[in-house]
């Protein structure tokens, strides 16, 4: 019951808070499951995907946090949350749970790549080492997705949620290499988004 609430609270919280919402979606649907990679910089960036997750490729949906996060949002563990602690040894236990997700045509999980979260204004984020990882354990061909969501005012009392998606095509799929293209995808939607004008 927990997570049927989640989808309609994370419609509602942020058409609340949002007087704008825009959408710039660059893949193609596919039947592969998904792995999406998203800036982290507030509490409110699992809403920002669920919230497109509903609206876009309705999967199952998965995300990764740190483990003593995930004790004080203990409700999370209903909606798709599982924990990873770092510097442990239950990090490859994290790792293997992950990959057999992403076996299964039908979930999505979302990981935010640094770990942490970090200020708004960050253009270039440094990856965990984890996500080449998790792609090798997986042996199935996974969509990987980029997300970055970006919040400005312009001329307006409430602020507007700008979320661009894009697919990661290259071959490539060792950490390094998804980490530069992740940046350069994140430096793009920065720029891009600076030109909006509401005027």
């Amino acid at each position: 019951m927990i997570y049927p609430f989640f989808k309609i609270y994370s419609a509602w919280i942020i058409r609340s808070h949002f007087g704008r919402i825009e959408v710039d979606n660059n893949y193609k649907p596919t039947n592969l499951p998904v792995l999406l990679l998203a800036n982290h910089f507030s509490w409110w960036d699992g809403f920002f995907v669920l919230y497109w997750n509903i609206r876009n490729i309705k999967r199952k949906f998965h995300f990764m946090m740190l483990e003593e996060q995930l004790k004080k949002f203990f409700l999370f563990n209903g909606a798709g949350g599982f924990s990873i602690r770092k510097n442990s040894r239950s990090i490859l236990d994290t790792l293997n749970y992950t990959s057999e997700l992403l076996r299964d045509n039908q979930n999505m999980v979302l990981i935010f790549p640094q770990g942490k979260i970090e200020s708004a204004f960050t253009s270039q984020i440094h990856f965990e080492a984890g996500i080449g990882r998790i792609i090798e354990r997986v042996g199935n061909p996974v969509q990987i997705l980029f997300m970055a969501n970006l919040i400005d005012y312009f001329s307006n009392r409430k602020p507007g949620l700008y979320i661009y998606v894009s697919e990661y095509l290259d071959q490539k799929r060792d950490t390094a290499s998804i980490q530069e293209a992740y940046n350069l995808f994140l430096s793009q939607c920065i720029i891009a988004n600076s030109l909006k004008s509401d005027l």
